[in-house]
């Protein structure tokens, strides 16, 4: 096992290092500049757009399978997860408290990636033979290159995202929960297993709407729930607030000047575990939430695109900044760096100082219903893509494969499973983020139209008074 966990780090190191690390910030920048900064310009609207027509009533879906909310529910479903405690957690251990600016700027661009991203999922999106709209990555990396290369490419995704989204991502995430409540409540790890790997099945049988109806439901209640829960934490460290806001800035640049068991990590490190732990969280550019965004009923590709930019927000800058903030507040991070102590651990430990003997069980429950909802998720972008491969025939063997994993994970040690993660995720990214680069312009020319549109909607408001 250890022999193995070597292998993938460093081939997962050097993929990062030398590759995604430039690729990912890089593709965001080039789609921030060639759609003027639409992250910028249509944040108000995109606003308006999710909340205006918020519901829990699950009654919401049009025909063509999910309404705009439920779209975005699901995407922040797979969004908010591990990532945001486990994940920040070892972005700050690892990289320091620098790496959270990090992922501030890749989220920051990244929310220009995602607005590509959720276009092109509508602008392709079709039907299946039985009527049911699908939609995603490989569509329309078959657009940007329509020839053998496209379908290669695009098999090649599917196969990618399978592996990450499905049988890696579901480690991930019951490793995580295990570990949580193992230390919080000395339940088996086998045990948590076995519970999540069943109600996971339960709710993997009953198909989109019942995915859909869940994500829904339960994203903006267990998002309430963590950030009121963090928010106590920061009142009560709040005269270390100032200090951890600033060491986020310092440290991005000299990691040094933080000083404590920080000081020796790079800015390489904090940049690197930043922006992989960025990608983990909000997922901008790494092809899976445009499944989810390709089945909302909209109008217009724009209108889902402008959407998908409030998840990339909500995941980052909200949810995860509490949790950065909840650790560095609370003084815990340079013992658990000399420790060697990462993930889940390190986010109860913080909120213990505040929480005392309730701190660890929180984000335990926490936990279980982020990294939850991020399973349900994700399986359903990985079904999506079973299917693409081998059709439906294939759904319910793979949900149960899906399902034992789930347990497998729960054993598993945590820095494979993490490295596992990382290295699948980051393969997947290269081709999605080579067909957005070919596809820019049609993103740029819709991004465009909405400008154009939204003045002649104010024009007319004018004249009409």
């Amino acid at each position: 096992m250890d022999a193995l966990n070597s292998f993938v780090k460093n081939i997962d190191s050097f993929l990062w290092n030398n590759i995604l690390l430039f690729v990912l910030v890089g593709t965001g920048i080039f789609y921030t500049v060639r759609t003027r900064f639409v992250q910028v310009r249509r944040f108000k609207s995109a606003w308006k757009k999710v909340f205006g027509n918020f519901t829990l009533r699950g009654d919401s879906a049009g025909e063509n399978g999910m309404s705009s909310f439920q779209a975005l529910a699901t995407a922040i479903a797979a969004q908010v997860g591990t990532g945001n405690i486990a994940g920040c957690s070892t972005a700050l251990v690892s990289g320091g408290p620098g790496a959270i600016f990090w992922m501030w700027l890749a989220a920051f661009f990244g929310m220009a990636t995602i607005y590509g991203e959720a276009f092109m999922a509508q602008k392709t999106k079709t039907r299946n033979e039985d009527g049911e709209v699908i939609g995603g990555p490989v569509f329309y990396i078959k657009e940007a290159f329509k020839n053998n290369f496209g379908k290669i490419l695009a098999g090649i995704f599917a196969v990618l995202i399978i592996f990450a989204c499905g049988f890696m991502g579901c480690m991930v995430q019951t490793n995580s929960i295990s570990d949580a409540f193992d230390d919080a409540f000395n339940i088996p790890k086998l045990a948590t297993g076995i519970f999540l790997a069943v109600i996971a099945g339960f709710i993997f049988i009953g198909g989109l709407k019942r995915i859909a109806s869940f994500t829904e439901k339960i994203v903006p209640v267990m998002a309430a729930i963590y950030l009121i829960g963090g928010l106590i934490v920061l009142i009560i460290n709040i005269k270390n607030v100032p200090w951890a806001i600033g060491s986020i800035f310092v440290g991005a640049f000299n990691p040094r000047a933080v000083g404590g068991a920080v000081i020796g990590i790079t800015i390489r490190q904090a940049m690197r575990y930043g922006v992989a732990r960025g990608l983990f969280s909000n997922e901008a550019g790494m092809g899976s939430t445009p499944h989810a965004h390709a089945l909302a009923d909209v109008k217009k590709p724009e209108d889902q695109g402008e959407v998908a930019m409030v998840g990339v927000f909500v995941d980052t800058f909200i949810v995860l900044t509490m949790t950065a903030l909840v650790i560095l507040s609370s003084g815990v991070l340079d013992g658990m760096i000399e420790s060697g102590t990462t993930g889940t651990p390190v986010a109860q430990a913080a909120f213990t100082t505040a929480l005392k003997g309730f701190g660890s069980p929180f984000v335990a429950i926490c936990l279980l219903f982020f990294a939850f909802s991020t399973v349900i998720s994700w399986y359903f972008f990985a079904e999506q893509n079973v299917k693409y491969l081998l059709g439906k025939k294939a759904v319910i063997p793979f949900a149960v494969f899906i399902m034992g994993f789930m347990v497998l994970g729960a054993y598993l040690k945590v820095d494979l499973v993490w490295n596992l993660q990382d290295l699948f995720d980051g393969l997947m990214v290269l081709p999605n983020l080579l067909a957005l680069l070919f596809l820019s312009g049609i993103v740029a020319k819709g991004a465009k139209n909405s400008i154009k549109k939204r003045k002649e909607t104010e024009q007319r408001s004018a004249d009409s008074e």
